[in-house]
């Protein structure tokens, strides 16, 4: 089974310009189910791989709105907490293009209360961290234990930092946290914007390839329009480009990729990423951008279902 890890929230998006404009020309906000971490436990759901999803959500209408999906997309919710907290909200702005831009309301809401388990059950095979859970505390520390108890144990783990910027008061001591969890990340997926941020400007290769001399098995970097490319030990190992779509949205476009990326890799049976060839590589990013092509078609963050991608050209 896999485990995703990280904060459940509610992204408030901009409704239809023409018909739901409110005083000051502003947009109506539309309620969209996210958070890095629950998309990606969606998308791996529901392409058909046993996956449960460990949070704190409120008991509040929006987190019983997100136990009720989870179960819709196949997640296991045995691990999940709950608490009368309320949900975060992250207030959605969209660019030209179509990408997001957040402002958060995170203030004593319940995944940032989460709580450490204790050791994941025996027949977990891998982990996935990142987001808003790897930053705000006191869950920041819950998860950083949980990374490092299942890495111990040999267990895939896979982080995807995904920055938010405005939610990190002290960039230096986030950076010095993150190079401190590398020997205990086998596969790190990353925007090439966010490798240059936690490198204050590097080339992304460059970068991936300091943290492969950190200890990370494999870097998965997505690139927007230039696509996947992943880089290992050996160098960069394969890249495919990204699919061309009408796109609507990026919202959860790169945790697609990563739930789609556990789905191949648990799928092929996968637990060495060393055991991956260039051709097992190009295959499994190709499977993944094909998944966030689906996604970025849609408004808001719906990942593909196995059938949606055999029905996808």
């Amino acid at each position: 089974m896999i485990v995703v890890g990280g904060e459940a929230l509610v992204d408030l998006v901009p409704g239809d310009p023409l018909d739901s404009t409110v005083d000051g020309g502003l947009r109506a906000l539309l309620p969209r189910l996210g958070g890095g971490p629950y998309n990606v436990a969606l998308a791996a759901g529901r392409l058909g791989v046993p996956t449960a999803f460990l949070s704190r959500v409120s008991t509040d209408r929006f987190g019983a709105a997100m136990v009720e999906r989870l179960h819709a997309s196949d997640v296991d919710t045995a691990l999940l907490q709950r608490g009368d907290e309320p949900t975060t909200l992250a207030v959605v702005a969209l660019d030209a293009k179509g990408a997001a831009h957040y402002t958060f309301y995170v203030e004593g809401t319940a995944d940032r209360l989460v709580a450490d388990p204790g050791p994941l059950p025996e027949n977990v095979t891998a982990l996935s961290l990142g987001t808003l859970g790897m930053v705000l505390e006191p869950g920041a520390s819950a998860y950083e234990a949980m990374l490092r108890r299942e890495a111990a144990r040999g267990v895939l783990t896979v982080l995807d930092p995904n920055i938010r910027e405005a939610l990190i008061t002290d960039p230096a001591a986030y950076r010095a946290r993150f190079t401190s969890w590398l020997p205990d990340v086998r596969l790190l997926k990353i925007s090439d914007d966010d490798a240059a941020w936690l490198t204050e400007g590097a080339d992304p290769v460059a970068a991936a390839k300091t943290w492969i001399e950190s200890g990370v098995d494999a870097v998965v970097l997505t690139r927007g329009a230039d696509g996947v490319a992943v880089i290992t030990a050996a160098g960069e190992l394969a890249h495919v480009p990204s699919r061309k779509v009408t796109v609507v949205d990026t919202i959860g476009a790169g945790d697609t990729v990563q739930g789609a990326l556990l789905a191949w890799l648990h799928t092929h049976e996968v637990t060495d990423l060393a055991s991956l060839d260039a051709g097992a590589w190009r295959e499994a990013l190709g499977f993944a951008a094909k998944a966030a092509s689906i996604t970025v078609s849609r408004s808001g963050a719906e990942p593909p279902t196995s059938h949606d991608m055999a029905s996808t050209v």
